[in-house]
């Protein structure tokens, strides 16, 4: 339950740094200093900056564009993440049995179940810590976004569809849309799953409305960001979930018959 909740926590955790930061006054160019400067805030900004350019300066359709190509740069790692959490959700029944096999907390005891249970992971071929490398790699370009926009003139006063990318969404649609995306996102990962754990039903409630409650109070390229993101999530889990819930289908129709 704690690696399961510790996800919101470490975005928590991560949009109250946003909030603190001193250095988002202070503007980026080629000039700034600093290793996070140089190789993490400066190219972000430069990227959005070339492809808005390229797009008659529309910085709002950049912002899309540069969301879609991270993505796909993330996209080896994020399909590990998705098949490693299925997997994860796969073997759930059996790491069930082996708690109640090893229910006692001497000890001895723990160290039997910790061993089985990672006997079984062996196993089945999965690894839990695979699941957190592109979270840790997520938040680090989260953060630079926020730079990015905030200390880039171009991209923080202007204006796409209804808002102002620097400035809150004044409608509170985005964080709404990220916030849905979010929990459809999660739904469909865990479509195919019968019956999933406690931790995962309160991650699927949990996440969505955080992230609406961050969403409201951050800039709207950030919204955006995250909406795109999402949206990009949602159709490549879909297919990479795809083959387990024609599984799980057939596995149904075979019981009730």
């Amino acid at each position: 339950m704690r690696k399961k909740l510790g996800i919101p926590f470490a975005l928590a955790s991560l949009m109250l740094l946003l909030s603190g930061c001193s250095s988002v006054n202070k503007p980026i160019t080629s000039e700034s200093t600093g290793v996070w400067n140089e190789y993490v805030v400066y190219p972000l900004s430069w990227v959005i900056t070339q492809f808005a350019e390229m797009m008659g300066n529309n910085y709002g359709l950049s912002i899309v564009v540069v969301t879609i190509l991270i993505r796909l740069a993330l996209l080896p790692l994020m399909i590990k993440q998705t098949r490693s959490s299925k997997a994860m959700q796969d073997i759930q029944p059996e790491l069930q049995k082996l708690r109640e096999k090893y229910s006692s907390k001497d000890a001895t005891t723990q160290q039997k179940l910790q061993k089985e249970t990672m006997e079984l992971f062996q196993s089945q071929g999965v690894n839990p810590l695979a699941g957190c490398l592109p979270l840790v790699i997520q938040m680090p370009i989260l953060l630079g976004f926020y730079h990015a926009i905030m200390r880039t003139q171009e991209i923080k006063n202007h204006s796409f569809l209804w808002f102002d990318l620097g400035n809150p969404d004044p409608v509170y649609a985005l964080p709404i849309i990220a916030g849905i995306t979010t929990f459809l996102q999660q739904k469909i990962m865990m479509g195919g799953t019968n019956n999933p754990n406690p931790q995962m039903k309160m991650l699927l409630y949990i996440m969505p409305v955080m992230i609406v409650v961050f969403a409201i109070n951050f800039p709207a390229a950030l919204s955006l960001y995250w909406v795109i993101g999402n949206m990009f999530m949602i159709v490549q889990t879909y297919f990479i979930t795809a083959p387990n819930r024609k599984k799980t289908n057939q596995l149904d129709r075979g019981a009730k018959k």
